[in-house]
């Protein structure tokens, strides 16, 4: 089996593999509309319903952990095929859940099978592209990311209106069933160790994990990534408090202030694909890092004095979710530059990491009981300067090398 070289994906490809990224961040944000219908027509609490929220988080951290050994081993499109058929049964089984018990376990299963998309696409992207041709391919990964939370909720109120929540979830099936049709006619394999004709054993394709949590080059930069990462999910869970309930808007204006700062995450994307060429992904991660720390810093200081608005938050919101649109696609893309055949893997470790310090972030968030922003401010701030200094204080080994080894893999 031949392997196409190391040239830039064609946008038919993108757009599938930027599809295949989304289908899971729209299984977030289209249902989040329907929370309180589903409250009531299961008889339960708002708060109940957000454990289907949660669950879905915990199950993409560790779903992503199955699909990269697999894809490493068996290719990338089986364990696709797998994966999207597991989300669109698993959306079927939301659909016609009778009780919280059910929802969330099919929620569950539906993080699962979405986790598969995640994870392979950035590893299709590896095999395809060298360092810059990635961060740019992650760039455009970024926007779609970006455009769900601001189409998504829109979507789904429609859709509730329209066909109510158990509609919701078959629209997102039948999503699943349009990406799995998408992969079996559209996209052909890249695995380079079937190219190569080795086949690891599959307790050595999983063992790959505690080798690449050795790998300092690799969890350096992922660690960096996945930090703010978990920021972004702080704000996604408590914005909802902020902007209805401590400011007063009106829940049918919320989406239009969640998606201005989802805007900010496509601003950051398409800036960084046309910076990344020219700078290279190491030196703008070095200086993007500064911005998220200190819009938070500046607005956690503002909170303490009481001197905070709406308007200051959300230019700190703005801020943070720009610099996730330039600051995610560099840190993945140098993480990735050393790994060759080991990406899927690779990637499916970056996925764990980044919904690991996700679920935390909410968590923090939701247990952190206050009147006030300072909760999502706060966790925001702690993990972005995080991110900052370990950035500072660790040092890279040999990063042009990375850059030459990513290419010529």
């Amino acid at each position: 089996m031949t392997l196409p070289e190391k040239v830039p994906l064609l946008p038919g490809w993108l757009f599938l593999l930027a599809m295949l990224t989304a289908l899971s961040p729209l299984s977030v944000d289209l249902y989040l509309p329907a929370f309180p219908v589903i409250a009531s027509q299961l008889q339960v609490s708002s708060s109940e319903v957000q454990i289907t929220l949660a669950v879905f988080l915990l199950g993409m951290a560790f779903g992503q952990l199955l699909y990269g050994p697999l894809s490493d081993l068996y290719g990338r499109k089986p364990p696709l095929y797998a994966g999207l058929t597991l989300f669109f049964i698993a959306s079927i089984g939301c659909a016609f859940a009778a009780d919280l018990t059910t929802l969330t376990a099919a929620r569950f299963c539906q993080a699962l099978g979405g986790g598969a998309g995640v994870v392979i696409s950035r590893a299709v992207i590896r095999d395809r592209t060298s360092t810059v041709q990635a961060a740019r391919a992650f760039s455009m990964l970024m926007l779609m990311l970006g455009l769900g939370p601001i189409l998504a909720p829109l979507a789904g109120g429609a859709l509730l209106l329209a066909v109510g929540w158990r509609g919701i979830f078959m629209t997102l099936a039948a999503c699943g069933l349009a990406l799995l049709l998408g992969v079996h006619f559209c996209m052909r394999e890249t695995s380079p160790s079937l190219g190569n004709g080795s086949k690891p054993k599959l307790r050595s394709a999983f063992n790959q994990y505690l080798s690449l949590a050795c790998d300092w080059k690799f969890m350096r930069f992922v660690l960096v990534g996945a930090l703010p990462f978990g920021g972004m999910f702080a704000y996604v869970s408590g914005s909802p408090k902020i902007i209805i309930d401590l400011y007063g808007i009106q829940p049918n204006h919320f989406g239009w202030f969640f998606g201005l700062n989802a805007f900010g995450m496509i601003v950051g994307s398409q800036l960084n694909a046309k910076l990344v060429a020219r700078y290279g992904p190491a030196t703008l991660l070095k200086y993007v890092l500064l911005a998220p720390a200190i819009a938070t810093l500046m607005a956690t200081l503002s909170t303490w004095a009481g001197t905070i608005n709406l308007s200051q938050l959300m230019l700190c919101f703005f801020i943070y979710m720009t610099s996730m649109g330039l600051l995610t696609p560099n840190a993945v893309a140098l993480a990735m530059a050393s790994q060759g055949h080991r990406a899927g893997s690779a990637s499916s470790v970056i996925g764990f990491i980044q919904f690991l310090f996700g679920t935390l972030a909410v968590g923090i968030v939701s247990l952190w009981m206050s009147p006030s922003a300072l909760p999502v401010i706060t966790v925001m701030l702690g993990l972005s300067a995080a991110s900052l200094l370990l950035h500072r204080i660790s040092q890279p080994n040999a990063p042009g090398q990375i850059t030459e080894q990513f290419g010529k893999s």
